[in-house]
């Protein structure tokens, strides 16, 4: 069985020139890496996306994504913590898993490529619109 290992990914912050850095769980695959957990802040990537990666100053970095994986991932920003959890149980009997980030009103959620993306978007759509959290489409893997 493969070791995880840790992948960096470099993200710009708003509009601004500044960029952070996000860490991903990562398995060793073919001549990548399959991302495995779901990013907070990156871009263009989901789970189960193959990547490939350089070393930087010793630290795995993200060079270019090799093989999507169909994923698609969507991060909710809740006006509420107390929302999250019945949230996030909702979502996983619609097939999406999520994780909480070290902000606990911030859940990414993972949107696997067998699971109806409109399903899911007009649950989404109606949180909104109540009121409930705002979303962001970071990455839809079936376009």
């Amino acid at each position: 069985m493969s070791e995880h290992v840790k992948l960096f990914f470099e993200y710009s912050v708003g509009d601004s020139n500044e960029s952070e850095t996000e860490s991903l769980w990562a398995l060793p695959c073919g001549e990548g890496f399959k991302l495995d957990n779901i990013p907070f802040y990156v871009k263009g990537v989901s789970f189960g996306d193959v990547v490939s990666a350089e070393r930087v100053e010793g630290c795995l970095c993200m060079k270019e994504l090799l093989e999507p994986s169909g994923h698609s991932t969507v991060r909710l920003w809740f006006a509420s913590e107390q929302e999250v959890q019945p949230v996030r149980e909702a979502l996983k009997s619609m097939g999406c898993s999520s994780e909480v980030s070290d902000q606990p009103r911030l859940v990414a959620v993972d949107i696997p490529p067998t699971i109806a993306y409109e399903d899911i978007r007009s649950y989404l759509d109606e949180g909104e619109s109540n009121g409930k959290w705002d979303y962001e489409e970071a990455c839809l893997g079936f376009l």
